[in-house]
C-alpha cells in the first residue's frame, strides 16, 4: 500500500484541557512524512464536563449501566475533536478528501488491567460513526477493547509506532521510548523481531493532581516546585515496595491507581519533590525488569518539559534522558501520531498489539471503523 494521508488524535487522561491533532503520511509501517500538529483547546465547560465524567467513572467501576454523563461528554468531545481535525487539515492546504482515515482514540475514562480470575475492562468515550458522518471520511476508534476481550491489557498500544520511529534510531537495544503523561510507558525493541512495552508506573497524574489540590496552579511549571524541595526518602522508599513496580510484564494501570495520596501529610516543595522522583524510580523499576537494560531513554509526552522528573531519571534510574525533540521527532505530538499510525493499520488489517506489549494470546487485529 501507498503511504496515506491520516490524522492521529489524543486526549490524555491528565486533562489538560488540550485535543493532540496530527498529520502523519504512513502505510502503518513506516513513517513518510511528519504533516502539521497542533493542540487545539476544549472549550471550558467541556474540560470541566470530562473532569466530572472521569470522578462518575471512578464510582461507577464497570458496574451496571453507564452513567448519564458518559453519553453527553461522548457527543461534546467527539464534535469539538471533529472540528479540531477539520480545522488541522485546512490550515495546510488540504481538504478532508485528501485524508485516508483519521485515527480517534476517544477519552479514557477507566481502565481496569486483567487478573487470574477475570478480563480487564477498558473504557475510552468517543462516537466514531458521529464523527465519520461530520468530517466525511473513514474513522478508526474503539482500539482497545478487542484486545482486552481476548485476555490482553488493553495498553499501552505505542508500540508498534515506537519500534517504526527506533528503526530511525537505533537497532541496538540500546535505546528505548519513554512516554510521560498521566502514566508513563515504554518501549523497548531488541533491533530484530522482540518489542516490549507496558505501563512503568505514574507520569504527570498524581504531580499535576497535588499542585492543584494545594491551589498551586495547574502544573508543576519548570519542576521548579519539585527542584526547590528535598525528596522524602523514608516515603519514597516505602512506596517503592508498591507489588506493581516488580510484577512481571505485561501490565497496565489506570490513572487513579497511584495517586496524589502518596504525598499526603508533605510540605507542597517535599511532596512535588518526592512524586517526581517516585515517577523517576519507577522508571529504573521498569528497566531492570527488560531482558536488556538500555542506556538511553528517547522521552516523549508532557512530562519531558519537567527538568526536574527528567534529571531523576537519569540520576535515580541510571539511564541517559533525552527529549523526542533532540531527534527531530516532535515530542508533544507522538501519542497522536502513534493514532494515525494505527489507524492505517486498522485499515490494512494489520495487528495493533501483540503477546508481548499487552499480553494478547496473539498478534490482535483491534479498532472499529466507521465510514
Amino acid at each position: 500500500m501507498e503511504p496515506i494521508w491520516a490524522v492521529g488524535l489524543m486526549t490524555g487522561t491528565v486533562l489538560d484541557g488540550n485535543i493532540d491533532v496530527a498529520l502523519l503520511k504512513t502505510d502503518g509501517e513506516t513513517i513518510e512524512t511528519f504533516g502539521a500538529y497542533t493542540l487545539a483547546p476544549y472549550p471550558p465547560e467541556i474540560r470541566s464536563l470530562l473532569e466530572e465524567t472521569l470522578a462518575q467513572a471512578r464510582v461507577w467501576n464497570f458496574e451496571g449501566p453507564d452513567p448519564a454523563i458518559f453519553r453527553e461528554a461522548e457527543q461534546a468531545l467527539t464534535k469539538a475533536q471533529s472540528y479540531a481535525v477539520r480545522q488541522l487539515v485546512e490550515s495546510t492546504g488540504l481538504t478532508m478528501a485528501d485524508i485516508g482515515i483519521v485515527g480517534f482514540h476517544g477519552q479514557s475514562v477507566l481502565h481496569r488491567a486483567p487478573n487470574k480470575d477475570r478480563l480487564g475492562d477498558t473504557r475510552q468515550l468517543g462516537d466514531g460513526e458521529l464523527m465519520a458522518s461530520i468530517l466525511g471520511t473513514k474513522v478508526a476508534y474503539d482500539f482497545r477493547s478487542a484486545d482486552v476481550r481476548a485476555g490482553g491489557q488493553g495498553a499501552p498500544l505505542a508500540a508498534a509506532y515506537h519500534s517504526a520511529l527506533l528503526r530511525g534510531v537505533d537497532t541496538s537495544g540500546d535505546t528505548a521510548v519513554l512516554n510521560l503523561g498521566g502514566v508513563a510507558n515504554i518501549t523497548w525493541w531488541d533491533g530484530e523481531d522482540l518489542v516490549i512495552a507496558f505501563d512503568t508506573g505514574p507520569a504527570n497524574a498524581p504531580l499535576n493532581d497535588f499542585i492543584k489540590a494545594r491551589g498551586l496552579g495547574e502544573m508543576d511549571r519548570n519542576g521548579a516546585l519539585g527542584a526547590s524541595g528535598k525528596v522524602d526518602e523514608e516515603r519514597l522508599a516505602k512506596l517503592l515496595q508498591h507489588p506493581y513496580l516488580a510484577a512481571p510484564y505485561p501490565k497496565s494501570l489506570d490513572r487513579f491507581d497511584f495517586t496524589a495520596a502518596m504525598a499526603d501529610g508533605l510540605d507542597d516543595a517535599t511532596g512535588a519533590a518526592t512524586l517526581s522522583a517516585f515517577t523517576a524510580s519507577a522508571v529504573g523499576k521498569a528497566l531492570d525488569l527488560l531482558p536488556h537494560r538500555p542506556k538511553r531513554l528517547i522521552v516523549s509526552g508532557g512530562g519531558r518539559h519537567n527538568p526536574t522528573i527528567m534529571s531523576m531519571i537519569e540520576s535515580r534510574a541510571g539511564v541517559k534522558a533525552v527529549s523526542a525533540d533532540t531527534l527531530g521527532w516532535r515530542g508533544d505530538a507522538v501519542e497522536a501520531e502513534c493514532f494515525a499510525f494505527l489507524a492505517v493499520r486498522v485499515l490494512r488489517g494489520l495487528p495493533i498489539s501483540f503477546p508481548t506489549t499487552t499480553g494478547a494470546p496473539k498478534p490482535m487485529l483491534g479498532g472499529r471503523l466507521a465510514g
